[in-house]
């Protein structure tokens, strides 16, 4: 398990606030690393956490681009089978996007991003 930047931590707890339990983070396989694995009542939800210190040259969340969307639904396709949740189980991909420093964050959340 990777160590988590500090955005990981601040979204984690902002999603914690709004009623969402962490399952796991940084979850790795070969196929890339999902930051946030969290359930929303009955629903998975695999988070993305991006992070930029302004929008300047694009948002956090244009970064998410066609290939680490699909990286994203293979490693959540892996962690659906290593842990039975393959039984129809609703799930959804969303991105936190944070912009600013630790101090001056804000955060925007893009449910069901892809």
């Amino acid at each position: 398990m990777t160590e988590r930047h500090w955005s990981e931590t601040v979204a984690c707890g902002w999603l914690e606030q709004k009623g969402l339990r962490l399952l796991e983070g940084n979850y790795n396989t070969r196929f890339g690393e999902i930051d946030l694995i969290m359930t929303d009542g009955d629903n998975v939800v695999f988070v993305e956490v991006r992070q930029r210190t302004s929008s300047r040259f694009g948002t956090p969340a244009e970064t998410v681009n066609k290939q680490k969307r699909q990286r994203l639904q293979k490693a959540a396709a892996h962690y659906l089978q290593r842990t039975h949740w393959d039984n129809g189980a609703p799930c959804r991909f969303d991105v936190i996007a944070i912009e600013g420093d630790r101090a001056n964050a804000c955060i925007n959340w893009i449910k069901n991003a892809f």
